[in-house]
């Protein structure tokens, strides 16, 4: 158990947070949301003593042991991939270390022999001879496989390190697990492996997570970090989701319901305060009105941007067809003779193990690589607008958001006409005239949908476009893609996102593509489907969103 007492912690003249009171109890996933800049992982490094808070204390259990998953995937380089599993219980991996010193010794000494009994009952006390066995099932859960088991960090990629300390911090049973994003970089079978294990966890966790899908599955609590507080809720976060509409639709009736009982009241007393005979009255109801005095509604720290493709016609019956292309890249095949036909109203999400191949297809499409074979043939209706994954080279200008946004439409075109596109990105006022080249990655994101609703195209490509996003920015541009009529192709990590806008899903595997037109959700489960996944997947990693 972890408890926070009137914690608070402020930067310069800010808090962030202030008198925060919350228990977390054992058998419980505490799913953290809250804006960017919130503090969400802030209070993660608070709960953790990375991080000095101003005042209050942070309380855990006496004798537990408290793991955090790292975020510095370069600090165990040196060691190898099983023993940086295995140093995520600390006391565990320094016995071990000390037996071997100890045993190595040219001089084993009579101390050394009953210093070396004590390590090796403390060493069986905490399962020490499990330990290989057990960071080893966590790798495999992770999807990496056993030949990476005993390779040094530094010589496997940055994508496997990072799996590799989230096993370092799941190791060992601790009893107050803390994780930030914990679902990077993982393919859907071991995000599925990491849900599963996370429910049957019997011990505290506290997670921050922008998965939607991935906080419904594992959390039984939600703390929202909004107000400079953490209120918590039962349920998880659809449930908070729903809660937290229902409570602020409350607040504004009352508050409505207050102004117009007070706007009443007034009315009364204009009328009546000069009449002798109702003056009392005018008297009494002028006491009421101070009690009834309405104080705003307090502005949540969460602003949603409004996303909305209008397109400029509706496509014709012609929409994309692909004919034998073939793409060679570095000596390897691509695409080899790949045949697709888009329909009117498909919303296609690309998925599968190769995130490149999903880029390269997107790139090709939009002429921005040229094809080594094939026929691409757009219908004549058809304007497309791209959703790039690298956007780095569309903000390489101190060009101000409003020019900027200029450059894409006409140039003599109003500056209030491109200041609401903005605006309904979150650029109002002054932010709409910040430089484009001191942009966050979730402001340039924002941008380029700014760009994309500007176009009014009746074709959208987006490559892994919830990155950098929070979780009210995903779910507006989530709806905005449902409500668009018009076809669509994508990729994302997000699971949610792309169940609930795809009615398509193509799968690049390692030995060709599998196309079907259902839901991503019955795609994953329907038994032919997989039957034909296994095949196509036999000797290579799982599929991954």
């Amino acid at each position: 158990m972890i408890t926070v007492q009137n914690l608070s912690l402020a930067f310069g003249q800010r808090f962030l947070f202030k008198d925060v009171n919350i228990k977390f109890t054992p058998g419980n996933c505490y799913g953290i949301i809250g804006a960017n800049g919130a503090g969400k992982s802030t209070f993660l490094k608070v709960l953790s003593g990375e991080l000095e808070h101003d005042a209050g204390e942070v309380v855990i259990g006496s004798g537990q042991r408290l793991a955090v998953l790292r975020q510095d995937q370069f600090a165990y380089d040196e060691f190898r991939v099983i023993d940086t599993v295995i140093m995520g219980h600390e006391k565990l991996f320094s016995i071990m270390q000390e037996k071997d010193a100890l045993y190595s010794k040219e001089d084993f000494s009579e101390e050394d022999g009953v210093r070396a009994a004590e390590l090796e009952g403390e060493f069986a006390e905490l399962d020490g001879w499990e330990a290989e066995n057990e960071a080893s099932k966590l790798l495999a859960g992770l999807g990496i496989e056993e030949k990476y088991h005993y390779e040094l960090m530094k010589d496997i990629d940055g994508g496997l390190k990072v799996r590799v300390l989230l096993a370092q911090a799941l190791f060992g049973n601790p009893d107050i697990l803390l994780l930030d994003e914990p679902t990077n970089h993982l393919d859907l079978d071991s995000i599925t492996w990491l849900e599963e294990f996370l429910c049957n966890f019997e011990n505290t966790v506290i997670v921050v997570s922008h998965d939607r899908h991935f906080l419904n599955q594992v959390c039984t609590h939600i703390a929202d970090i909004d107000y400079g507080k953490v209120q918590l809720y039962v349920g998880n976060y659809d449930f908070w989701y729903e809660s937290s509409q229902i409570i602020q639709r409350q607040l504004k009736d009352d508050k409505r319901k207050r102004e117009d009982k007070i706007a009443e009241l007034k009315t009364f007393i204009q009328r009546f305060s000069s009449n002798a005979s109702k003056s009392r009255q005018a008297t009494s109801r002028k006491k009421l009105i101070d009690k009834l005095q309405v104080e705003d509604l307090k502005a949540s720290s969460r602003r949603s941007p409004y996303v909305h493709f209008s397109p400029f016609r509706e496509s014709g019956r012609e929409i994309l067809k692909i004919s034998g292309l073939k793409l060679n890249v570095e000596g390897r095949d691509v695409f080899n003779s790949l045949d697709l036909t888009v329909n009117n109203g498909d919303k296609i999400a690309f998925v599968g193990t190769d995130h490149m191949t999903k880029t390269l297809l997107f790139q090709v499409l939009m002429g921005e690589i040229k094809p080594d074979a094939g026929d691409i043939e757009w219908g004549t209706t058809i304007m497309p607008s791209y959703f790039p994954k690298d956007n780095t080279v569309y903000f390489e200008t101190d060009l101000n958001l409003v020019d900027w946004l200029r450059q894409y439409t006409d140039s003599d075109v109003e500056e209030s006409y491109l200041r609401g596109f903005l605006g309904r990105m979150l650029f109002s006022g002054d932010e709409a005239l910040k430089p484009a080249n001191v942009l966050s990655g979730g402001e340039k994101v924002r941008c380029m949908l700014s760009k994309m609703m500007l176009s009014n195209a009746n074709f959208l490509i987006l490559d892994e476009p919830t990155n950098h996003l929070d979780l009210e920015a995903i779910t507006a541009l989530n709806n905005g893609l449902i409500a668009f009529k018009e076809c669509a192709l994508f990729s994302s990590h997000d699971h949610q996102f792309v169940d609930t806008i795809a009615n398509r899903i193509i799968e690049f595997t390692p030995t060709g593509i599998i196309d079907r037109m259902m839901k991503f959700d019955d795609y994953l489960k329907n038994q032919e489907v997989r039957a034909l996944r296994d095949k196509m997947y036999q000797g290579h990693a799982a599929l991954s969103i």
